[in-house]
């Protein structure tokens, strides 16, 4: 891949990623000031009881259909910032680890660490909806708010990656001197 093909993959990626987490942050805003609870919320929950509350919360007020449309929409969301933070790691490894060694290696295997948080979101939502719609226990409950741990720890090493491929884009690098003859 170019390295202009990577910053238009990155770019897309990013923008998409913004507008698609704009249309999240609306929803549970509105989710939240309508019933108490937001899908951010049933993140946070470990236990059963947690987890029904919220969505007795959302039944009682007929909002069961904002929270489903947000956790499913969620999953179009996963792709768009596992990507981004992918390239933008990717931008940071050319900018500052150009040659083969350790440094580009370890680069190259934290590139990979926002597409596991992608993953761990998938189970984290899988779950969380199997609770909405089922009957919530303590295991599940407990296995969700873990992978929503994984999840945010994978993000943010993403977007500090990412940050690092962008201060790469606009920090010039010395030219190496040319060999003695």
């Amino acid at each position: 891949m170019t390295v202009k093909a990577l910053y238009f993959r990155w770019a897309w990626t990013t923008i998409a990623a913004i507008a698609v987490f704009a249309v999240l942050a609306y929803v549970d805003l509105k989710l939240k000031a309508e019933t108490g609870w937001g899908t951010v919320d049933l993140q946070k929950v470990w236990t059963a009881n947690g987890v029904r509350a919220i969505t007795i919360a959302w039944l009682a007020r007929r909002d069961a259909a904002m929270a489903g449309f947000n956790l499913g929409f969620d999953y179009l969301f996963m792709p768009l910032y596992g990507f981004a933070f992918y390239y933008g790691t990717i931008a940071a490894r050319l900018a500052f680890a150009p040659k083969p060694g350790g440094f580009r290696r370890i680069m190259t295997l934290l590139a990979a660490v926002p597409l596991a948080g992608a993953i761990f979101d998938c189970v984290e939502n899988a779950l969380e909806t199997a609770m909405f719609v089922g009957t919530p226990t303590d295991q599940l409950a407990a296995i969700s708010y873990a992978a929503t741990n994984a999840k945010m720890t994978c993000f943010y090493i993403g977007a500090a990656m990412s940050l690092l491929g962008l201060v790469g884009v606009f920090v010039k690098r010395k030219a190496e001197p040319a060999p003695p003859p």
